[in-house]
């Protein structure tokens, strides 16, 4: 299993819009795709900005692909970001992992 991280911030004032936006484009998006295990999203205020963190589980890099494309180290990003002011982290984490455990 491979579990991959993203991360980007929007202005406090976003962070509602943003939370819904999120959901409906890179969650629905994973999880529409075949071999998405799961995909969670934690959201964080600091100051002025609200951090948000998807993590993704995946069976396997070619399931990745399909969702990311052959640029799959990258950020998919999706047009209507830009009216949150997302300020998105252009590349991924990916660790493959054997089991995941709840904190």
């Amino acid at each position: 299993m491979i579990v991959r991280t993203w991360h980007g911030c929007v202005p406090v004032q976003h962070t509602a819009g943003f939370a819904k936006h999120l959901e409906i484009t890179g969650v629905q998006h994973a999880r529409a795709t075949v071999g998405n295990l799961a995909a969670k999203v934690r959201c964080e205020q600091q100051g002025e900005y609200a951090h948000f963190f998807l993590a993704t589980w995946w069976q396997d890099l070619t399931a990745i692909k399909a969702f990311a494309g052959e640029n799959y180290q990258a950020a998919v990003t999706y047009p209507d970001d830009e009216q949150f002011a997302l300020i998105s982290d252009p590349y991924v984490f990916q660790f493959e992992v054997n089991a995941v455990s709840v904190l």
